[in-house]
């Protein structure tokens, strides 16, 4: 789509724990159809920066700009009212529940009303899983095979899946290709590319520099809390981030 302009910009974000600064003066963006690496070690601030983005927390100075409007999150739900998803490490879901639950959890698709009871329209939301799983190329047995008999990357494609499904803005990625094996974690990197095929900005947080660099645009580094470098990927190159990475 190549839109112009920010999605996302975080100014002069600042936020302390007690005593302890988490971050400091950090500014942050999202290009429209933009893959960011926000790379770091244990403590350098990512889940931090992220958790003020998607609304746990909220930061003690400093302003979130979501497409150009000055946004304040009270919860979670007001980023996901605007389109920001968060897929954790652990895909969020429930293990004894079907692939098909778990998709349209808390957005269930219903017939109509019959009074005051609501009945799930599964065939409906089978078709439309099937669908959403299609999207990331997911090819699984069916869409009532449990979560807990998928593998880890399976798992993160069916949050994928969701994301894109639901018309996500902006999907932040949390270490998504931790404890995966080299297969699994390529498939999970062709789950990203295909969010940004699908004008889907993205977040690809990790301490992994070799897993964000093939697919990133930009690279962003975090150390104790600061911004220590902001690279288009073309200007830099993995041993060039991990010299800086490794810096005291």
């Amino acid at each position: 789509m190549n839109r112009n302009g920010l999605l996302v910009e975080m100014k002069n974000i600042n936020k302390w724990f007690g005593g302890v600064c988490a971050l400091k003066d950090v500014n942050f963006s999202v290009g429209y159809d933009e893959i960011v690496g926000l790379l770091g070690y244990n403590g350098a601030g990512k889940s931090t920066l992220i958790k003020i983005l998607s609304g746990f927390y909220p930061p003690d100075s400093g302003a979130i700009y979501f497409e150009k409007k000055e946004r304040h999150f009270t919860s979670p739900r007001d980023a996901r009212d605007l389109g920001i998803e968060t897929i954790y490490q652990e895909a969020a879901m429930i293990p004894k529940m079907s692939v098909l639950r778990n998709i349209f959890v808390a957005r269930e698709l219903c017939k109509a009303d019959m009074g005051v009871v609501r009945y799930m329209d599964i065939p409906r939301m089978e078709n439309e899983s099937t669908k959403a799983l299609d999207g990331v190329d997911l090819r699984l047995r069916s869409p009532h095979a449990l979560v807990d008999e998928l593998s880890g990357g399976q798992r993160q494609g069916v949050a994928i899946a969701r994301a894109m499904y639901f018309k996500s803005k902006l999907v932040i990625l949390d270490e998504p290709t931790n404890n995966l094996s080299v297969k699994e974690s390529a498939k999970v990197l062709q789950f990203i590319r295909e969010l940004k095929n699908q004008g889907i900005s993205s977040i690809f947080i990790s301490h992994n520099l070799y897993h964000v660099y093939p697919v990133a645009d930009r690279i962003v580094v975090l150390s104790h809390g600061s911004k220590i470098g902001d690279f288009k990927k073309e200007d830099t190159s993995i041993d060039e981030i991990t010299k800086l990475m490794i810096l005291p």
